[in-house]
């Protein structure tokens, strides 16, 4: 009875999720939510930035470590799952890169992109990240942050990554899954035909950013959220106390860094060579 219980209650808070993340795209009028991820805070990497960046200084964080050993500059890029523009708006300001594509599931975000976001350069469109519809080999860097958790088919996700990608170009994803997760979420890697050039396990410092961020998350959903669906609203924004937050603190969740190339020489490295491993142990054949 108690594990149809916890099953019931996690479909619930999915679907809870889901429909939170198009409230916030229809009622937040003011633009005071135009990153919805966990954060990354790091005192050795403390970015400096101005007044108006201030406020989203750990989420904007999350978007610059996953970039900062690669050059945007001049490099046409798109993000899968862009979510309220944010991230790609400030990495095409601090970056420079030639062209930036945003791409989201959602209408109303996307919508709200062009409108809030949109310039020569930068443009947002409506897509589904499993089938997109755009040429192959059209960019030289796709990021992904904090949502291929929620696709469906991870391996079409990645298909479509390498179609798009021109020869040599990287893939630089950031996300979460449960410890018992990564060894599937690791096979997939494998067969996709990427080349994996790196990893980090970043938990730690997703949790300080949830801690220090804590007091403007919790304001945001005091203002946004109605009041009997504040508890679950600051379950999805990881508030400190909450199960999500719960569940990162204590390992249960890991959030990482992968990075990956589109190599012409993939096809010919032979699948018996050294595997490689990530800090937590999981081991994926270099493929």
């Amino acid at each position: 009875m108690a594990a149809i219980k916890k099953f019931l209650i996690d479909i619930f808070v999915e679907g809870f999720f889901r429909r939170w993340y198009r409230f916030v795209n229809k009622t937040d009028k003011n633009a005071e939510v135009v990153f919805m991820n966990y954060g990354f805070a790091d005192d050795a990497n403390k970015m400096t930035l101005d007044s108006t960046d201030e406020v989203n200084r750990y989420p904007i964080q999350l978007y610059h470590q996953l970039v900062r050993a690669h050059d945007l500059e001049n490099k046409d890029i798109l993000e899968i799952g862009c979510g309220r523009g944010g991230g790609l708006a400030f990495l095409t300001k601090l970056l420079k890169p030639s062209s930036a594509v945003g791409i989201d599931l959602d209408p109303t975000a996307v919508e709200f992109c062009n409108k809030f976001w949109g310039k020569p350069g930068l443009k947002f469109i409506q897509g589904n990240a499993q089938s997109i519809s755009l040429p192959d080999n059209s960019f030289d860097v796709i990021i992904n942050v904090e949502s291929s958790h929620r696709y469906e088919d991870i391996s079409l996700f990645l298909k479509e990554v390498r179609r798009l990608l021109r020869p040599d170009g990287i893939f630089l994803l950031t996300d979460f899954r449960g410890h018992d997760k990564m060894p599937e979420l690791l096979r997939h890697f494998g067969g996709s035909g990427l080349l994996m050039t790196g990893n980090d396990n970043v938990t730690p410092q997703v949790v300080k950013a949830l801690e220090l961020d804590d007091p403007r998350r919790r304001k945001l959903i005091n203002n946004l959220a109605p009041r009997f669906l504040q508890g679950i609203a600051r379950d999805f924004a990881g508030a400190k106390g909450s199960p999500t937050y719960r569940k990162f603190a204590s390992g249960k969740w890991i959030y990482f860094n992968y990075f990956f190339k589109k190599a012409s020489v993939v096809k010919a490295v032979s699948s018996d060579l050294p595997i490689w491993e990530n800090r937590d142990g999981y081991k994926l054949p270099r493929t």
